[in-house]
């Protein structure tokens, strides 16, 4: 049986490639490679995308929110597949399934991102994502994610 992982912004900037602004997972509270993941993401006025969406009441994106999800199921692909991302290693959206988006997060959320591995198949991952705001799901989407082949035009 896998033993949980928890990852700090260290670990988790050593698993992803992304980078402020667009990094969009502060902590990993719970990570069972092969299974499920649990992340966190805190939301400060100081987000980049607030001041134009909306100036005066500031909601975090919908796509954002998306973004935050497939990071997290990223973090649980890479983990899953024992691969640690360098320049010739990456994972890339290939599908957003029944995304749903029910409540607004604003400033001072906290959002608790969790992903599940529904299957892989033949290189495609799909995953189960569910963002949650105190206890309250404000997001959900499928995802599937690939890796990148070299040589193939994108």
């Amino acid at each position: 049986m896998n033993e949980p992982i928890k990852m700090d912004i260290e670990a988790i900037m050593r698993q992803l490639p992304h980078r402020y602004p667009f990094l969009l997972v502060d902590r990993v509270l719970e990570c069972v490679p092969g299974q499920h993941i649990v992340a966190l993401k805190n939301v400060t006025f100081n987000e980049p995308f607030f001041p134009g969406h909306f100036p005066h009441r500031p909601v975090m994106p919908g796509v954002m929110l998306i973004e935050a999800l497939a990071q997290a199921s990223g973090i649980l692909a890479f983990r899953t597949a024992g691969v640690v991302p360098d320049d010739e290693t990456r994972f890339y959206f290939v599908a957003i399934d029944k995304a749903r988006f029910r409540k607004p997060v604003e400033p001072g959320d906290q959002i608790m991102l969790k992903s599940s591995l529904a299957r892989a198949f033949k290189g495609i991952w799909k995953f189960r994502g569910v963002a949650e705001v105190g206890g309250v799901e404000v997001a959900s989407a499928e995802i599937m994610v690939a890796p990148e082949v070299k040589g193939e035009a994108r």
